[in-house]
């Protein structure tokens, strides 16, 4: 169309005007083209996806056409929805007739929750022009249960379930709840369970504790059960949610075409099934928080709440007034047991008392629901008058009753003396008959006039030998330990080192058990083991996983650098004759004993390659 015009043009103005004046109008026409392609601003918004799992993220695209926004934009807070600004990227296309230029910003959109959302349209005011797009729909599916219908469940390979056994709690009761990981029988492996998210507003989370497997048939489909135990704590009352609990799981599906064999299965060898991180959800569980009962609290309760039993010894209970006396108590039983406090006892108003010590609780279970705590205080009797020791109390809220129950240990007797130092008796002594005035006991001793026995003194400690080299132990130890310091930050700053020593702790037990696998004839195991140590050396060789290995290295990396030929043929040998055990397994024990010795060569001509 644009030639088309310009021959129109050309031909008005050769009647009037000269040649220059139609080479710009050509121009200028080219130019009122380009101008009105740059002049028209656009923005368009998408999403890569409407429908997503709760657990994973949509990205939205935000795209200007003709102008440029400089920057990221601040959009508009929607309610359970996470908007991060991921990047941006420019695009310049130029086409005869038409010239655009767009800048794409592109966010992460994460839900927190299940349910359908809506983007809302976005108006933005751009160099005096006023752009504004079209509202978005999201919506955000539940991965947590399996579906209902066999169809649906049939897709999943892992699934997460949430089961709170009680629906109704006190404020501070200690309870578990059970986070069970469904796995269809047949994946090849588990990896990489990541809890992203635990919402529990109003819960304190304790220790968790990872159960026994088991099996569980859900349709018609055989699962795995992973089960995970969470220790929670209601910390306020009122209706609280639990969840939804989000986590992602790895899992090792088995190729479609892979062949099933005993011996040679890529698994186990060269790796092989396809992985995949899949998201996990539960649904939200409500549990009720009941607030501890006003109505016939002790006067001593401290806000203990579950079931507990009490021991007291008193010790000692013959002493005077102003002498220490040490109680001791020990609270059994299960709860917060880390938590448990020794009240303050009314009774104790003639004992001057000191705080109470608590040693570290001894727990009898994983989640230290279950178990001990030990408590001393020392208290003073102050006067002789006292008798007894007034029982010990301690108050605590039984969530299973439903109701205060207090301990009270039995009084104690006491024998208190008064207190004060005591003066010693005198004595009086008799006279012997005869000695009116005996001699006056002798306060000075006399000078000894003679030196008496003489013995020869021993040379000082520093003349002996024993004792100098007893002195050079602590250096000896302190350089023995400096070299296995230095020793170890060697190892630790050298990954090439570490590896190969543990690749060469590796090789020397595979050859033992290499020799044990072929006196037993067990040609499976055999071969196994020996594409595993062809695998580790050459690994180690080429810096690469062992995992990685396969016959093509022999070709790829091994012959340019300079491996000989002969070694080059012994390793298609080696490599052949696994192949070859896939389809015939079954060898004699000289056959496979005959095969360590090359096995044992090769292996040092590799150790010896430059890396």
């Amino acid at each position: 169309m644009l030639t088309r015009l310009l021959k129109i043009g050309c031909e008005w103005h050769s009647r009037s005007f000269s040649k220059l004046r139609c080479v710009s109008a050509f121009i200028l026409l080219v130019l009122c083209s380009a101008s009105s392609a740059f002049c028209a601003a656009s923005l368009t918004t998408s999403l890569d996806r409407d429908t997503i799992t709760l657990g994973e993220s949509a990205t939205l695209s935000l795209t200007f056409v003709g102008t440029d926004p400089q920057g990221a934009l601040n959009l508009p807070a929607i309610p359970n929805l996470q908007v991060v600004h991921a990047g941006q990227s420019s695009q310049f296309n130029f086409a005869p007739g038409q010239t655009a230029s767009s800048v794409t910003h592109n966010y992460t959109v994460t839900p927190q929750q299940v349910g359908d959302f809506t983007i809302p349209a976005l108006a933005i005011d751009l160099g005096g022009q006023r752009l504004t797009s079209q509202p978005l729909k999201l919506k955000v599916l539940q991965p947590g249960a399996p579906p209902a219908d066999a169809a649906a469940l049939a897709e999943q390979q892992a699934f997460l379930r949430l089961v709170v056994p009680k629906a109704e709690v006190y404020v501070g009761e200690v309870f578990t709840v059970e986070l069970q990981l469904y796995v269809r029988q047949g994946v090849q492996n588990i990896a990489g369970f990541n809890l992203t998210a635990v919402p529990a507003d109003g819960f304190t989370v304790g220790k968790s504790v990872q159960g026994q497997q088991r099996q569980a048939q859900v349709g018609n489909v055989l699962w795995t059960v992973v089960p995970f135990t969470h220790a929670l704590t209601a910390v306020r009352a009122g209706a609280l949610a639990l969840g939804p609990i989000t986590a992602t799981v790895v899992v090792e599906l088995p190729s479609a075409n892979r062949r099933r064999d005993r011996f040679f299965d890529p698994f186990n060898f060269f790796g092989g099934g396809e992985q995949r991180q899949i998201p996990l959800a539960t649904e939200t569980k409500a549990v009720q928080s009941l607030p501890l009962p006003k109505e016939n609290a002790p006067p001593n309760f401290n806000g203990s709440v579950g079931t507990f039993t009490m021991d007291v010894s008193v010790g000692p209970t013959n002493v005077a007034a102003g002498d220490p006396i040490t109680i001791k108590v020990q609270l059994s039983g299960r709860g917060a047991i880390e938590l448990l406090n020794l009240p303050d006892q009314p009774g104790w108003r003639d004992f001057k008392t000191y705080p109470a010590t608590a040693k570290p609780a001894e727990t009898a279970d994983p989640l230290g629901l279950q178990g001990t705590k030990m408590f001393e205080q020392v208290v003073v009797p102050q006067n002789a008058e006292i008798k007894s020791l007034p029982p010990v109390s301690f108050s605590f809220f039984d969530s299973e009753q439903k109701q205060y129950r207090t301990l009270t240990s039995p009084e104690v007797k006491l024998v208190v003396r008064p207190g004060g130092s005591t003066v010693a008796p005198t004595i009086v002594g008799l006279k012997p008959a005869g000695q009116d005035n005996p001699p006056p006991a002798q306060d000075i001793v006399h000078i000894k006039p003679r030196l008496g026995a003489v013995a020869q003194i021993q040379p000082p400690l520093v003349h002996q030998p024993w004792f100098l080299a007893l002195q050079s132990v602590p250096v000896l130890v302190w350089l023995a330990a400096f070299v296995w310091r230095k020793r170890t930050e060697m190892l630790a700053n050298n990954p090439r080192l570490r590896r190969q020593r543990q690749v060469a702790q590796v090789i020397r037990a595979g050859l033992e058990e290499l020799r044990r696998q072929a006196a037993g004839n067990k040609s499976d195991e055999f071969f196994a083991t020996l594409v595993r140590l062809l695998q580790e050396q050459l690994g180690e060789r080429l810096d690469l996983p062992a995992s990685a290995i396969t016959e093509a290295v022999i070709e790829e990396r091994l012959k340019p650098r300079g491996m000989p030929e002969a070694t080059l043929a012994v390793l298609h040998e080696l490599f052949q004759s696994c192949n070859v055990a896939r389809y015939a397994p079954v060898r004699s024990s000289q056959e496979l004993s005959a095969l360590v010795p090359k096995l044992e060569t090769t292996l040092r001509e590799l150790q010896s390659l430059k890396t």
